[in-house]
């Protein structure tokens, strides 16, 4: 899947407010979809690009060869999914805002996760 199809698909999980395909290396948004007033994805990927560099240097300060499968940042009213992609895309990730009333947790971070597997960047 291309990057549009990709974005398309994961607004439509269940909850969805946004997502954006970001370089954690520039910060920059490769692409993003959704958001609005109250959810600036530009803005949005170019924090989250500090959380995933801090949980890098993190696992490097203490010597863990693991990787990070997904961050999860919890809210009053909102998830926030931070996926690292892996393989050659391994400064990639996808990030996926949801509403926290109208979601499912555990089904969103199985469509990030198979939406990774699929996208050809």
């Amino acid at each position: 899947m291309n990057i549009e199809t990709t974005l398309k698909e994961a607004m439509a999980i269940d909850g969805a407010l946004g997502v954006a395909l970001v370089d954690y290396d520039s910060g920059m948004a490769l692409g993003v979809l959704g958001g609005g007033p109250g959810l600036d994805l530009e803005l949005a990927a170019a924090g989250n690009t500090e959380v995933v560099r801090a949980k890098h240097r993190t696992l490097a300060s203490l010597n863990m060869t693991d990787s990070i499968e997904d961050i999860l940042i919890t809210l009053g009213e909102q998830y926030h999914l931070i996926r690292p992609l892996t393989g050659a895309n391994g400064s990639l990730f996808l990030y996926l805002a949801l509403a926290r009333s109208r979601s499912n947790l555990a089904l969103a971070r199985h469509n990030l996760k198979r939406l990774e597997a699929e996208l050809d960047v």
